[in-house]
């Protein structure tokens, strides 16, 4: 998500939202160009982002997802051709508005305020939103050079026109009437349930000067700009032996991947990133900054310039393949398992032996596949040996596509009993041929015993049943809060109906705040997010969950939007758990006895 200004967003009708933007040629990523000149972004699925309106208000462009087809225009105050269609783009809307269609419009515009802009919008009595990217980024997240360009989305964010309004007005020209109306052609076509026939026209109006291209005061270098990026956000997954499918260590490492690299971050996929900017802090954000965006796609532009090689940083160190460096202990299965090549394999539960002759406290704790083309999660648990339960365990640590590792603040840490024994949940995907798998899990332990134990909770529905087509079903789940805590992390988990998940916290005063909203929950990037710092909840406080599944065929990578979808294991049944982990709150210091240890029992 790109953020930008800070508020609450308004609230605005369903509809088809329509984004009018101030565009002509695409510049955010190498790619096929159209027969226009212009880069083809047809189908992209367009990252959420966060921009303030006139008002000040933080809009994000997921608050409008509930409208069928979104419409987002780029406008500014002085194009005589974008505003000879201001009052065309408002009579579109009104004809609209009950049809599930939403305009949006986001001015870019260098040469234009937010004074100028607030102006613009009363003297032409706009009601649709205007945002205001006045850094420019989500011009250059869609490329935009040219005022009004409109770009229209389906309800998951898929661009399926991008072009002119219509053909009535034009560089040296202005017609009464238009002869095509692309755009609302486009729109209803979507209405009616069919393909866009004519998914791209040629846009004519005035440019937008980038910022990105005034003048600088010397040529970005891998030595001195570049290098010290890739190795701070990059390379913590971008290094050998990891499930990242390429390191980014050194300058060849960077070069060869150039042109990847370029459209994986002008287009905001990578970092991967999916938490609405605009509620939470958390210290494992991914995102780059606009700064660094810039950066990396000047470096890129301008040639790949290495620079003085004596100025590059030294690349950072790795433990061979961990994430958390490298264990003090290393839990390995006992043996190979076997995953055939084609079929469904249940839920596989594997005892390894500790072995520990004293409790020990991990500070850090990673799962890691044997085999990651056949390993689709792991969960490690802890009993005592002879036990036979294998659900309702405390969990140590997981593995699932794209998810960190488990890391607790220093002074908390999850205790391994003496005489217990991890049991490794695996859930194993066969690849079309048969193949073993020996997971292990990696932990580095307390320096010393912690003054609080990390206890792990969750908010969960077992009871849904998502009807077929349904593009929104919700879910709701809750959970009570029984004593003072403060959370450390969220974590939301569903399948790959999952649409969105939101946590909030109601307090016991009747106040209620968001904790976390992942406005594009993504299957493949199951992350957990860690609070910059721990977030204390009071005794009483219910935690409640909203997830939203989408079963439509919208959803490509719905398995089937004919079945009625309920709980399950695997990935083509659903799941709805909002996880959090906790410590106990801090007594206040009249509670605390002088000479008592802190370390939890």
């Amino acid at each position: 998500m790109i953020r930008l200004l800070k508020s609450s967003p308004p609230g605005f009708s369903n509809g088809i939202m329509i984004l009018f933007l101030v565009v002509g040629s695409m510049t955010c990523s190498s790619g096929s160009r159209n027969a226009f000149g212009v880069e083809d972004v047809i189908g992209r699925r367009i990252v959420d982002f966060v921009l303030p309106d006139t008002a000040g208000k933080e809009v994000a462009f997921s608050d409008f997802r509930e409208t069928r087809v979104r419409v987002v225009v780029f406008i500014g105050t002085e194009c005589p051709v974008g505003n000879a269609y201001v009052p065309d783009i408002i009579e579109f809307q009104k004809r609209y508005r009950d049809q599930s269609v939403q305009v949006i419009g986001i001015n870019s515009m260098l040469s234009d305020t937010s004074e100028s802009i607030l102006r613009h919008v009363k003297e032409y009595k706009i009601d649709f939103p205007v945002l205001i990217d006045n850094q420019q980024a989500v011009a250059d997240l869609f490329g935009v050079i040219r005022i009004p360009t409109a770009f229209v989305f389906d309800r998951r964010g898929r661009i399926l026109y991008v072009g002119r309004f219509d053909d009535r007005v034009g560089i040296g020209f202005q017609r009464d009437t238009a002869t095509r109306s692309d755009l609302e052609n486009a729109v209803k076509e979507i209405l009616a349930g069919k393909e866009v026939s004519v998914t791209q026209t040629k846009v004519e109006g005035c440019k937008i000067t980038r910022q990105s291209r005034l003048k600088k005061d010397r040529p970005t270098t891998y030595s001195k700009d570049v290098a010290e990026i890739l190795h701070k956000r990059c390379a913590g997954c971008h290094h050998p032996d990891t499930a990242a499918p390429f390191s980014l260590l050194t300058f060849k490492d960077a070069t060869e991947r150039a042109a990847m690299i370029r459209d994986v971050v002008a287009n905001r996929r990578m970092p991967p990133w999916d938490a609405d900017a605009r509620f939470g802090k958390f210290d494992n954000d991914l995102r780059l900054s606009q700064h660094e965006i810039d950066t990396l796609l000047a470096w890129v532009d301008e040639g790949l310039s290495l620079g003085d090689e004596k100025e590059i940083p030294e690349p950072p160190k790795f433990a061979a393949g961990w994430q958390i460096g490298q264990p003090d202990l290393v839990f390995q299965m006992q043996e190979e398992f076997t995953i055939p090549a084609t079929g469904t394999v249940q839920y596989q539960y594997f005892v390894v032996p500790t072995n520990l002759d004293q409790d020990v406290w991990v500070q850090a704790a990673e799962p890691r596949p044997g085999n990651r083309q056949v390993v689709h999660h792991i969960i490690v648990y802890m009993r005592k040996v002879g036990s036979q339960q294998k659900k309702g365990l405390p969990a140590i640590g997981g593995f699932a596509v794209g998810e960190e590792p488990v890391v607790m603040p220093v002074g908390t840490g999850i205790k391994i009993p003496k005489g217990f024994e991890l049991i490794f949940e695996v859930h194993y995907t066969p690849n079309g041929k048969e193949t073993t798998d020996r997971s292990e899990m990696g932990i580095i332990l307390c320096k010393e015993p912690p003054e609080r134990a990390v206890q792990m909770g969750l908010a969960a529905n077992f009871i849904f049943r998502i009807p077929p087509g349904d593009p929104g079903y919700e879910v709701l789940s809750s959970t009570i809060i029984p004593k003072d805590v403060e959370f450390l992390s969220l974590m939301p988990h569903m399948h790959v109906r999952g649409r969105d998940f939101k946590f909030t916290a109601r307090y016991p005063d009747g106040q209620s705040e968001v904790l976390l909203n992942v406005p594009n929950y993504d299957f493949q990037w199951q992350h957990r997010y860690r609070f910059a710092q721990p977030k204390r909840i009071p005794a009483g406080t219910w935690i409640d969950c909203v997830a939203h599944f989408d079963n439509s065929s919208d959803n490509p990578g719905n398995p089937d939007p004919t079945k009625t979808v309920t709980w399950g294991d695997q990935t083509w049944e659903e799941m709805m758990i909002g996880f959090f982990t906790y410590i106990d709150a801090r007594p206040s210091s009249s509670q605390e006895t002088a000479g008592t240890s802190n370390a939890p029992k």
